[in-house]
């Protein structure tokens, strides 16, 4: 849609914009009508033909708001409207202001929605409040009682007369500290009460650049080069501690009382991110400074670490070196585990990273989850949006992981919709606990279009021709179609 409008508002044919690419009319039609994906450097091509950046065409941001729209529609609150999945791309084709509109009412009474429930909570609840009252009925009673007496008896001696007196100042100073308190209470700033939270706006903000930020790229590319030794050789965790000694910032001490139970992997990236904290804070700084979808101050600390990790990932894990070792491995993540001496999830979340215009990987979207189902990471593909709230198909590889821990499980699934994927999933533990502590495990999943099975290791062995039968699944059980689904737990919102 968007590459249609651009090429008629500069007066464009398909004809020429299809030869000055390098492609046919045909195909660019094709395109031009969803009916086609647009690889990277084809997609380079385009913007530069069209003289727009690849975000313009990409429709990243189209994206967000049609999966916030069918969140919405998902929301029990309407399943009787019945509404129509479909129509949710049309809406923010033909009228994406009204679109944009929806979900910011819809945002808008959610957060109003949590204010009343948490004031309500407050006012039947808390303590605070619960002995407030308490004791202003009790002062209002000393109150009353005192003054009825003083008003219905006329002889009382004066010596009486002075202590019931003393006793209505009395209560009357503890009814005003008491009151005094309460305003004092409800003038304090409410905390933030949000339907985004600052997670949310940075999983946003990592998926308007697609997880990949060139100027950071660069910027380790030449602090690296500045070292004594390659950041991949096993001695680059001696010479970064060496800097951080020499330094004499205090990151080390930190560092150390912190990293004590981490494994190898990740006390060597606790390293790596040590040392490029104080050598990347302008450029971090420039990022985030730029970026408006980081609304609120959390969201923007979330942001710096996360930039932060992502520069520590670049550092040991060089884009141009760990992407020819990917494919030359063929994405088999244990290799690419050894080769770099980095975790399984460092591994998988650099491999969705690969974005470089020109010089990609293999497009992954990567997730994480914990036992429960909750997710605490995502990053989508165009084609396979991931669920933000609650959890996905309970069929997926992530789930299905727990149940053989330490193995990669790989699956072949198809949607509703007839398009495939390849899910590759693994539990791995945090970190280290104690004998009588539970282990904290979590389930990391890649998955891709099941059209780049064939460059996987995960893809050997498997049947990918088009009459092959793929497991069907769905995104989430509110948004599926697949009424027959014996793993149903809720009832679909286009349903009868």
């Amino acid at each position: 849609m968007r590459l249609r409008e651009r090429r008629k508002t500069i007066g464009r044919t398909q004809a020429e914009l299809a030869a000055a690419v390098g492609i046919s009319a045909s195909y660019l039609n094709l395109i031009e009508h969803n009916k086609r994906q647009v690889s990277g450097a084809l997609l380079l091509r385009l913007g530069e033909a069209l003289d727009v950046g690849i975000d313009y065409l990409d429709g990243a941001a189209e994206r967000r708001l049609i999966q916030d729209l069918e969140e919405i529609a998902a929301d029990p609150a309407h399943a009787d409207l019945e509404i129509d999945s479909d129509s949710t791309t049309d809406l923010v084709a033909r009228h994406r202001p009204w679109a944009s509109l929806i979900v910011k009412l819809h945002r808008d009474h959610l957060d109003q929605t949590a204010a009343v429930r948490a004031l309500s909570d407050r006012l039947s609840q808390d303590p605070f409040l619960s002995d407030a009252v308490h004791g202003m009925l009790s002062n209002i009673a000393a109150i009353r009682s005192t003054s009825e007496i003083l008003a219905s008896v006329g002889d009382i001696p004066e010596e009486q007369q002075a202590r019931f007196h003393r006793n209505l100042a009395d209560e009357s100073a503890r009814l005003s500290d008491v009151a005094q308190a309460m305003a004092g209470y409800f003038d304090r700033a409410p905390s933030r009460l949000g339907s985004v939270t600052p997670a949310e706006e940075v999983d946003d903000f990592l998926l308007e650049n697609q997880n990949y930020f060139d100027a950071i790229e660069d910027a380790v590319s030449d602090f690296a080069a500045s070292l004594d030794c390659d950041p991949v050789a096993p001695e680059f965790e001696g010479v970064a501690r060496a800097h951080l000694e020499n330094s004499g910032s205090g990151f080390l001490e930190s560092l150390d009382a912190g990293s004590a139970a981490l494994p190898a992997a990740s006390r060597r990236f606790a390293v790596a991110r040590a040392v490029l904290v104080p050598a990347l804070r302008e450029e971090i700084e420039e990022i985030v400074a730029s970026a408006d979808l980081l609304t609120s101050d959390a969201a923007l600390v979330r942001a710096r670490r996360a930039l932060q990790s992502y520069a520590a990932a670049a550092l040991l894990m060089p884009y141009d070196r760990f992407r020819e070792a990917a494919v030359a491995s063929r994405y088999d993540i244990d290799k690419l585990q050894y080769r770099f001496g980095v975790s399984l999830e460092q591994v998988c979340h650099r491999l969705a990273s690969l974005r470089r215009p020109g010089a990609e990987g293999v497009p992954f979207a990567f997730m994480r989850s914990d036992p429960a189902g909750y997710i605490t990471k995502r990053l989508p593909l165009r084609d396979l949006p991931l669920p933000r709230y609650g959890g996905a198909c309970p069929l997926w590889a992530i789930y299905r992981a727990f149940q053989t821990p330490d193995r990669v499980f790989r699956h072949l699934v198809e949607f509703a919709d007839r398009s495939r994927f390849l899910f590759i999933a693994r539990t791995v533990a945090k970190q280290a606990t104690g004998f009588d502590r539970p282990q904290h495990l979590v389930s990391i999943m890649l998955g891709c279009d099941a059209l780049y099975a064939p460059d996987l290791v995960y893809g050997d062995g498997l049947d990918l021709s088009s009459k092959s039968i793929a497991e069907p699944v769905g995104s989430a059980c509110r948004v599926c179609p697949r009424e027959d689904c014996r793993h149903r737990q809720e009832h679909p919102i286009t349903g009868s």
